[in-house]
């Protein structure tokens, strides 16, 4: 059977690799191109990689990347919270210098420190630069390869997966303070959230940035996104555990928490496991905590039981609470581990 040649479509041209030596492979590049872009011996090529391409740039072509610049206005009558919005889409979007300036007046004692709070507690990689009575601006000067995608949403479900087991150990020891000190580490969470975010908005438009930040190709952006939510709201459950731990007022007798405990305790495996399997980009894995996630259906049936039968009325609310944000915990774990499936069929796929 004869080997199907090649479609060439127009402009194209076909070029055999050759190897030179026992390891160096060559193609020769097209005379005309050359002469076109007026190069000769000893210029240099700068190569980038597509998804099954090369891309060739002439070096003196290669312009230095241009910080992306904005600037908002605001008065001394706009709402604060409105400026953190419009400050937070900025940063998302890829924008590395922030300037927020007033005309004719100043700003307010409170902008300025919302401003300052966010740039501190919410943005990765943000420093004020500059600071006066009519202008803050921001500068984002973390680079990619510093901190991958990868790397902070691992950071992100560490701390997410800590903040549950404590919120859980404030309950069973009726320490309010450690509950107290969950609710503070959400805003650890939403930082790391923040950044993947701003980082995957990048790098759907520019394939060099999807490299650098250690992912394969842009479908994987839209499964990462989506994941990155899934674990803010996790972190989010967590707070709600540790709110409702807050409005307890006696310890809870043992019967209640050791069911309220062993229902944590699967909540918080299926979570790692989904964790894991996106990370090891295991099919198998991520399809197995699926199944286990179906469970936390009859935990919850047999503790609200025991929780009615053993319990004072006047925590029962809490109670309720606690258990649902569990519940929910693991539900987003699962859909956690569906988004692994559809990222990893080519696993089941037969070659």
């Amino acid at each position: 059977m004869n080997r199907q040649e090649p479609t060439v479509k127009k402009g194209e041209e076909i070029r055999k690799i050759q190897l030179t030596g026992r390891s160096t492979y060559i193609v020769s590049l097209p005379k005309k191109w050359i002469e076109r872009m007026r190069l000769g011996v000893g210029d240099q090529l700068v190569i980038s990689e597509g998804d099954s391409s090369l891309i060739l740039t002439p070096r003196a072509f290669v312009k230095p990347e241009k910080l992306m610049e904005a600037t908002i206005k605001i008065s001394q009558k706009d709402n604060p919270d409105s400026i953190v919005r419009k400050i937070i889409a900025l940063y998302l979007v890829g924008y590395s210098l922030i300037r927020i300036k007033t005309i004719g007046e100043n700003i307010t004692s409170l902008q300025r420190n919302l401003v300052k709070d966010l740039a501190r507690r919410k943005l990765v990689g943000v420093e004020i630069i500059s600071d006066s009575e009519s202008e803050i601006m921001l500068q984002i000067l973390v680079s990619y390869p510093e901190l991958s995608v990868e790397n902070a949403l691992r950071r992100m479900c560490l701390i997410t997966a800590s903040m549950h087991n404590d919120a859980l150990k404030a309950l069973k020891d009726y320490d309010k303070k450690l509950a107290q000190d969950v609710i503070a580490l959400d805003d650890e969470v939403d930082r790391f959230s923040l950044y993947v975010i701003r980082q995957l908005k990048m790098a759907v438009q520019n394939e060099r940035i999807l490299k650098d930040i250690g992912l394969s190709n842009p479908r994987d952006c839209l499964g990462y996104r989506v994941v990155t939510k899934f674990v803010e709201r996790i972190a989010d459950h967590a707070v709600k555990i540790a709110e409702n731990v807050m409005m307890i007022n006696e310890k809870l007798n043992d019967p209640v928490l050791k069911r309220i405990s062993e229902m944590s305790l699967l909540s918080v495996s299926i979570f790692n496991d989904a964790v894991r399997s996106l990370f090891e980009r295991n099919y198998s894995l991520a399809d197995n905590t699926i199944s286990r996630a179906k469970n936390i259906s009859f935990m919850e049936s047999a503790l609200t039981r025991t929780m009615f039968r053993k319990t004072d009325v006047a925590e029962i609310s809490s109670l309720r609470m606690i258990i649902e944000s569990i519940r929910r915990t693991v539900e987003y774990a699962s859909d956690i581990a569906e988004i692994v499936l559809n990222l990893n069929v080519n696993q089941i796929i037969e070659a």
